[in-house]
């Protein structure tokens, strides 16, 4: 039988990205989830496998009941990808900044976890969470979102021991900079030596193939950001001088 995988911030980037490797490869039955209808509506066109669409705002009250709605009583898969980043100093966005980016980064996937958890564990399924590396390595002017995806990392991490003993896999995908419709990463792209930082969504989607069907804990997408993630552990002095002079930020899937 086809999985069934739920995917949020489906209509652009790493969540579209992810419907298509996954309705290939795994021939699943996508649900997607965002705001854009049309959007979504010609993805599920192109799809087929019986593809289908929920057209909501993943931090909207009533979203998690309207996918738990949707859905026909059976899960394996929840892949958390929609989020946004807004570029911002903490004394120019305050703690408006950080309100909003919580409650579209993290509140909004534990909601959504929290509806359908019940449905994952009668599968024994899956859930990925698309963090960031952000919320490891925090840089200037994005410190709301590093720490939404530092919570949504570590909480992560709790409810994957939490729930191994009812079958459900929780794990993490966490890309670094991704060549995505909002984040074109021209400056990065034309520099020899900041090129490799640059990643696709069609790799972060094999990141979270890998993550939801092999089970692997957690993925880092491109894979040598993991020295940063070192860096900042074993020598948190020498990750601030390197991480202090830019402000670039990330952008995972359909928050804006």
């Amino acid at each position: 039988m086809a999985p069934v995988v739920v995917i949020t911030g489906a209509s652009s980037g790493i969540g579209e990205a992810t419907a298509r490797h996954l309705a290939r490869s795994r021939g699943a039955r996508c649900v997607l989830v965002a705001r854009r209808a049309d959007r979504l509506e010609k993805l599920a066109q192109e799809l087929g496998n019986g593809a289908s669409v929920v057209a909501v705002d993943v931090a909207e009250g009533e979203a998690p009941r309207q996918i738990r709605d949707h859905l026909d009583g059976h899960l394996d898969v929840l892949v958390n990808n929609a989020g946004a980043a807004w570029r911002e100093r903490f004394d120019d966005g305050g703690w408006e900044d950080v309100r909003r980016t919580m409650e579209l980064n993290f509140n909004a996937p534990v909601r959504i976890i929290e509806a359908l958890l019940p449905l994952l564990r009668e599968s024994r399924g899956s859930v990925v969470n698309v963090a960031s590396v952000a919320g490891r390595v925090a840089r200037p002017n994005t410190g709301a979102y590093s720490a939404s995806k530092a919570a949504l990392n570590a909480w992560s991490d709790a409810l994957r021991a939490e729930e191994a003993d009812h079958g459900v896999h929780v794990g993490t995908v966490l890309p670094g900079f991704i060549k995505t419709e909002g984040f074109p990463a021209r400056e990065l792209l034309a520099k020899p030596a900041t090129r490799w930082m640059v990643s696709t969504p069609e790799r972060v989607a094999e990141a979270i193939d890998a993550v939801a069907f092999d089970r692997h804990s957690e993925r880092i997408v491109p894979r040598g950001y993991t020295a940063f993630v070192a860096a900042r552990a074993l020598a948190p002095g020498l990750a601030f001088r390197m991480t202090r002079g830019g402000a670039f930020t990330t952008s995972t899937g359909d928050g804006e």
